[in-house]
């Protein structure tokens, strides 16, 4: 959630400024200046949270996750702009004050349906089976890999554990048997 909201942060003031440099700088109507603003910030929530926040997550359909994100991005700028649209045009609060309160309360809002969204449907938790094991059961580290006694992987932290010979049994005839099951 903290990555979450760290480039979420950073959207909202990217959001605010595009906003007001062109309400400030153009004649378009107030609603169309904070679609703009909206559009630009998620362009750059996307490159946020697909190569920061949600890094970890499955990458295997970038169409599919690329897709939903545009779609509940968009149902976000709707509730977002949605809000600033009823104040602007339903109340007639319309000075640049007013504006700007009602445009942060609209991204406030829609965040919380973003949040949710982006977390349960676009940037999905990698299945679990193809997760590496969560700690190897001859006290590895959490995320090594199980690999066969004497094997070194390029670059892992551990040494290969040395492989153990089966103890030998002291009678000749259980060595016998010993001998033969190995075949």
């Amino acid at each position: 959630m903290a990555e979450f909201a760290a480039v979420g942060g950073i959207g909202v003031l990217v959001n605010l400024a595009v906003f007001n440099l062109v309400r400030n700088s153009t004649e378009l109507p107030v609603v169309r200046c904070s679609m703009i603003a909206t559009a630009v910030a998620i362009i750059f929530n996307y490159i946020g949270f697909r190569y920061f926040t949600y890094r970890d997550r499955d990458k295997t359909r970038p169409p599919r996750e690329f897709t939903l994100f545009l779609v509940f991005s968009t149902a976000g700028l709707v509730i977002e702009n949605g809000l600033l649209y009823v104040a602007t045009y339903g109340f007639d609060w319309d000075t640049p004050l007013q504006n700007n309160i009602f445009k942060f309360l609209g991204i406030g809002m829609a965040s919380l349906f973003r949040f949710w969204s982006y977390r349960s449907w676009v940037f999905r938790a990698v299945p679990a089976a193809a997760r590496p094991a969560a700690a190897p059961a001859d006290g590895g580290e959490a995320g090594d890999i199980a690999v066969a006694p004497g094997v070194q992987i390029p670059g892992s932290r551990r040494k290969p554990r040395e492989a153990k010979e089966p103890e030998e049994p002291e009678e000749p005839e259980a060595q016998e048997e010993a001998v033969a099951a190995r075949r």
